[in-house]
């Protein structure tokens, strides 16, 4: 069963890698995958009870993802469909493509610590689109973006997941954790910045899609943009003061949102405002990617219900015997698999008796999984809503990203093991 399972995987994973060249949407493939997994699964064990009860505690796990994901699209495509991010785009008047580089991803590095590397992706993503006409340079700035994301999302306690898991686990505390994972995370990014400095060059092309478009009234730019960003903001203040998930305060907060964009436009007619609705936005959100990131979880939780995860982080500890290479192997392993229930592995199978809060293990452990993931496109919540938004392919990613990702994750890793000295 096991094998069966793990080959399901493989043959699924590959598929969404070489997705251009079979011509078979990621989304559908990402989806049999998943079921597949579970089919064999529940085929080959008795106790059919047991297996639907571990799916249902998945799917609620899944479910808060997903929903997040939505309402934050959906947030995000209401600002852009009131000209909202003109407050930001406006105000860059660099040419310049080394320039707006450093630009954007600065401004990803330290929005993906407040909100999350997730919903900052989707913000910047949107952004770029508005500042970079060529598709090619654009994709470029997206890839650079995921590696920003990631890397400012793991210094943080609300800025990546795992990261967020550790701090409620008790694992690490949040002032120590950023001390000692922001100098890392901050060459995580700079070396492969630096080094695109040296090989970009030209101008930016400005978008030209908006051209002929009459952009909204400044007074309602400025409004849903302040709205919609402070709801962004407000998620996660909402999780730690109320310790509910995530995906009910991007919900309470589209909830509102769509409250006052409908006093907003209330005396408008039906023609002019149907564009500018929360029903509009959600026609316009790009759905198939969430099945795709629904049918890749639902894959990666049938590996850790049936114990392959626990197993490869079990025999990584019989094998290795060194808690460098292991962290640093988990932090590689999660370009592959999913950072989530690898990290969960690694919490159920060393207690904080053999590695107390803020121990080497635990800090190191947030730092590879956080930005381990962009060395491949699918590694990450960021890079995979960045594949959805800008249907970048795994292979154009793996040449022109991966490399960048991989320099930028060994230099940090270097200045913390240095720091630990």
């Amino acid at each position: 069963m096991s094998i069966a399972i793990i080959v399901i995987f493989i043959l699924g994973y590959f598929a969404i890698a070489f997705e251009h060249n079979i011509n078979i949407n990621k989304a559908a493939t990402a989806l049999v995958t998943g079921v597949l997994c579970w089919t064999v699964y529940i085929l080959f064990t008795p106790n059919k009870q047991v297996v639907s009860h571990q799916l249902m505690e998945h799917l609620g796990e899944l479910a808060g993802i997903l929903f997040f994901l939505l309402g934050a699209m959906t947030v995000v495509e209401l600002i852009d469909a009131h000209d909202g991010f003109e407050v930001i785009t406006e105000r860059i008047k660099t040419k310049s493509a080394v320039k707006l580089l450093w630009i954007i991803g600065g401004l990803t590095f330290f929005l993906s610590a407040v909100l999350d590397n997730l919903t900052t992706t989707i913000v910047i993503v949107s952004l770029l689109r508005k500042l970079i006409d060529n598709k090619e340079q654009r994709l470029f700035f997206v890839g650079i973006t995921v590696i920003a994301a990631n890397a400012g999302g793991a210094w943080s306690p609300l800025g990546d997941v795992t990261t967020t898991m550790l701090w409620i686990g008790n694992q690490i505390t949040a002032g120590q954790i950023i001390k000692m994972l922001f100098l890392p995370s901050v060459v995580c990014l700079l070396l492969p910045l630096i080094i695109v400095s040296f090989r970009l060059k030209g101008v930016i092309q400005p978008s030209s899609k908006n051209t002929n478009h009459t952009l909204r009234p400044k007074f309602e730019r400025t409004l849903v943009f302040c709205l919609g960003i402070g709801i962004l903001l407000f998620v996660p203040i909402f999780k730690t003061v109320t310790h509910l998930p995530p995906f009910m305060a991007i919900l309470f907060g589209l909830g509102v949102l769509w409250i006052a964009t409908e006093i907003l436009h209330k005396q408008k007619d039906d023609d002019e405002k149907d564009s500018l609705t929360v029903a509009r936005a959600l026609q316009r959100i790009d759905t198939p990617s969430i099945l795709f990131f629904l049918g890749i979880l639902i894959s990666i939780a049938a590996l850790q219900a049936t114990g392959q995860l626990t197993q490869l982080a079990q025999w990584l500890t019989a094998t290795v015997k060194n808690e460098t290479a292991i962290v640093t192997g988990i932090g590689l392993l999660s370009a592959v698999v999913d950072n989530v229930p690898l990290v969960a592995a690694a919490q159920g199978m060393y207690s904080l008796t053999q590695y107390p809060t803020d121990h080497f293990f635990w800090e190191f452990l947030a730092y590879t999984t956080g930005t381990g993931g962009s060395a491949l496109i699918i590694g990450s919540a960021a890079g995979v809503a960045a594949m959805g938004m800008e249907k970048i392919t795994f292979i154009w990613y793996l040449k022109k990203i991966s490399w960048l990702a991989l320099i930028g994750f060994f230099g940090g890793a270097g200045v913390y093991l240095l720091m630990n000295l």
